[in-house]
């Protein structure tokens, strides 16, 4: 009897030393998966207490085009710093459709180069689509460069469809996308370099998480993509093109709130394409992207 409440015992202790190794391995993962996040985030902007970056590996500045100008952004009545109403803490808040577009510089942010380009956009949003916005096309996150023929990226809400489809597009060199000169809401809707999510989970009761990437442009031999992540999950992807562009790498910007209207919140860039993993690490993160970098001076 003594022996085997022995071997039970043996038995007992070896389980439990299995379940901590495996919680400890488990740790260990997330802490690395951590870790490479991090390393590869250029900013992040919480928009907790201004349009600025909260850390850069470039111009924290947020800025506002001005003519042929780039100045100093300040929130606006209609573009205003919405404090304890965001995903994290406060978050931009664009009451209605205006001129007014928040842009941040590419320089040591997105990292654009003619070469083979790479990198993740991250975002949460919070709108009813077919209630909040005006009429016409809404893009509430884009990249754009010195010319639109170059080369245009943008997150798109449909101006036709009834409910409203959200949109992923990656558009390069004019000729490429667009060899027959036509309008963009001409051209079937499978000959368009996009991804297309006719009933995409956005309200403005809950937040949604938006993520894009950006994967070998402008690279001579491999493929490049996209790919579209709604709240952690895989949505799309836009493969089979090529994805040349022409910009001046001076001149590339992360704009937001093209006609938008509504709420928007933890702005992050990241250097290379993020897997299906991370995005899905990114989503669930308890603070949002702060967690993966320390704070900076102003």
């Amino acid at each position: 009897m003594n022996t085997r409440i022995t071997t039970l015992m043996l038995l007992a202790q070896s389980l439990l030393c299995t379940v901590v190794a495996s919680g400890q391995n488990a740790s260990t993962q997330d802490a690395d998966a951590k870790a490479s996040l991090s390393r590869a985030l250029t900013m992040h902007a919480s928009f907790d207490a201004g349009l600025a970056a909260d850390f850069s590996r470039g111009d924290k500045k947020c800025y506002v085009v001005q003519g042929r100008e780039l100045v100093p952004a300040e929130p606006t009545a209609e573009v205003r710093l919405a404090s304890d109403a965001g995903r994290f803490g406060g978050a931009l808040h664009f009451t209605r459709k205006n001129n007014f577009r928040p842009a941040f510089k590419d320089a040591g942010v997105l990292g654009y180069n003619d070469t083979n380009w790479n990198a993740t956009v991250s975002v949460w949003l919070r709108l009813t689509p077919d209630e909040d916005l005006e009429p016409g096309y809404c893009d509430p996150v884009q990249i754009v460069g010195d010319d639109g023929r170059k080369g245009f990226i943008f997150l798109e809400w449909s101006k036709d469809e009834t409910p409203r489809y959200f949109r992923y597009a990656i558009r390069p060199l004019f000729h490429i996308w667009n060899p027959d000169n036509v309008q963009w809401a001409d051209i079937p809707f499978d000959k368009r370099p996009m991804v297309q999510v006719e009933r995409a989970p956005f309200s403005r009761d809950a937040w949604t998480h938006v993520v894009f990437t950006l994967e070998n442009i402008n690279h001579k031999s491999q493929r490049p993509a996209g790919r579209l992540y709604l709240n952690g999950e895989l949505r799309g992807a836009i493969e089979n093109w090529d994805l040349t562009f022409g910009w001046d790498p001076n001149q590339v910007l992360l704009v937001l709130g093209a006609a938008y209207v509504g709420h928007l919140d933890d702005l992050a860039v990241f250097n290379r394409p993020l897997t299906s993993a991370e995005v899905k690490q990114l989503y669930q993160l308890k603070q949002g992207v702060r967690e993966l970098h320390p704070a900076q001076a102003p």
